[in-house]
């Protein structure tokens, strides 16, 4: 990408005004940067807030069947350039091809479902106590929005917060990750294309805190919808959500159950798939393996077999697993394989950078056993394809294993006694919770989020209903004279 104006304000293409340069690098190959721009100044988050006020009487007055012919048309367009998406998606995120392509497509998707919002977000008549009033609900857009996006999922995230605030007629400012742009630039660039109306949409990329501050303490801000880490969506809410709606979907700790009546097979494949897939790089991955005692060596064989199996190398070669996404991400991964080390952990599969990728941002999947739920590494959020195994010795060891952490966002148990899966979503402390399945991957026409530090637990995002964040309701009594 040749271009460096990633600035997208009231519907023009610009530079960024800050002295902070930002580097965008294929985390694959690190050593030369893909493109450097400079980032946003704090004027221009100010007058991205400006456009888009200016333009919100306007898109929430548009006629529901534009809008949604908007995103239809925008996911159309997603479609037509899906290779070059999700090569872009590629080079700048490390994740394996396939795995980029099919991320494209579920934006795609994504906007296609969201698209009928602009048409289907409604209010409520009902009944009154007294006759002749009328009664009812009905719902407005907040105004102006702003959305700020991590890198991991970096089309699929903002596109569920754009096409649901843009089709209730929320005007938008996207703060994507500074690891992320370029991919968030040819979004808007669609955006742009497909004809959405000047200052309906801003784009702002800018490093540090200070456009991120602006874009959330604006007095003009009507709603803030983040989803990044914990200690940043802490303290938005802190911040601002005395004066504002704020949606925070931050971390996990995810534990998946393996009991003795399980399918063992099954369940490896799905520790597997959920540990290291997008190289452990998800809110959702399984972090903790908690498995019954009386299984763990035969599970723990399994898991360790098949972790030894993945393929590991440059997304575009499509491996099982690429690179960490950024240097820092590489260092935390191995810092916290050395915790685990030292608190007493047993290393038993991986744990360092595979024979010849001192290039880039490799790590081997790793599995370390003897991990008791006390240990940072049970505790804390690795964001990387690090895998504890933990044993229990029992099932109500095994939710109280569970429940033993700070985060709350998604939960897996693996058993053929449904009594005991049923007693397993009662009891878990999760917002996502799955039966003989892996903590990862969620459907759209589903609501998604978590609890406890997960989750600032408001409305979820996707789902039937998740306009409701997007929107104010109003109840009206109509007495006619």
């Amino acid at each position: 990408m040749t271009d460096t104006n990633f600035q997208y304000i009231d519907g023009e293409w610009t530079d960024g005004e800050s002295t902070d340069e930002i580097a965008v690098r294929n985390p694959a190959a690190p050593a030369e940067p893909v493109v450097t721009f400079d980032g946003a100044s704090r004027a221009q988050a100010v007058r991205a807030v400006t456009a888009a006020d200016d333009a919100s009487e306007e898109w929430s007055n548009t006629a529901p069947s534009e809008r949604d012919s908007l995103l239809y048309d925008v996911a159309d367009r997603i479609e037509a350039r899906q290779e070059e998406l999700a090569e872009t998606l590629t080079r700048e995120e490390g994740k394996p091809i396939s795995s980029s392509r099919g991320e494209v497509g579920r934006a795609a998707e994504i906007f296609r479902f969201f698209a009928g919002y602009a048409r289907s977000a409604t209010g409520d008549t009902i009944p009154s106590n007294d006759p002749d009033t009328f009664t009812y609900t009905f719902r407005e857009p907040l105004g102006v929005v702003t959305i700020v996006t991590p890198w991991n999922f970096p089309i699929a995230t903002p596109s569920w917060k754009l096409a649901t605030a843009l089709s209730t007629g929320n005007t938008v400012v996207f703060k994507p990750s500074s690891e992320t742009p370029m991919i968030a630039r040819l979004l808007v660039q669609i955006l742009d294309e497909a004809g959405v109306l000047d200052g309906v949409v801003n784009l702002v990329v800018g490093a540090g805190s200070t456009v991120g501050d602006e874009l959330t303490t604006n007095e003009r801000v009507d709603g803030v919808s983040f989803t990044g880490s914990t200690d940043t969506g802490q303290h938005i809410a802190d911040t601002v959500a005395d004066r504002i709606p704020v949606q925070t979907e931050m971390g996990g700790k995810n534990p998946l159950v393996v009991l003795p009546d399980a399918d063992i097979d099954a369940a490896a494949e799905a520790a597997i798939g959920g540990a290291f897939g997008g190289t452990g790089q998800a809110c959702t991955a399984t972090s903790r393996l908690l498995v019954h005692e009386d299984i763990a060596d035969e599970l723990t064989e399994a898991v360790v077999e098949r972790a030894e199996s993945l393929t590991i190398g440059p997304g575009m070669e499509d491996p099982d697993m690429g690179p960490a996404v950024s240097a820092g991400e590489d260092e935390s991964n191995f810092h916290y394989i050395d915790v685990a080390a030292d608190e007493g952990a047993t290393l038993v599969s991986g744990g360092d950078r595979p024979a010849e990728m001192e290039s880039g941002y490799f790590i081997e999947p790793t599995v370390f056993t003897d991990v008791h739920s006390e240990m940072r590494i049970a505790q804390e959020e690795v964001f990387g394809p690090v895998l504890s195994i933990i044993e229990v010795g029992d099932f109500e060891e095994a939710v109280s294993v569970a429940n033993d952490v700070d985060f709350g966002l998604s939960a897996s148990i693996f058993t053929s006694d449904m009594a005991r899966a049923r007693a397993f979503t009662e009891q878990v402390e999760a917002g996502v919770i799955k039966v003989n399945g892996t903590t990862t991957g969620s459907q759209i026409q589903l609501p998604f989020g978590g609890m406890k530090a997960s989750s600032a637990e408001t409305q979820k995002e996707m789902g039937q209903r998740a306009y409701e964040f997007y929107t104010h309701e109003k109840v009206v009594y109509r007495t006619d004279p």
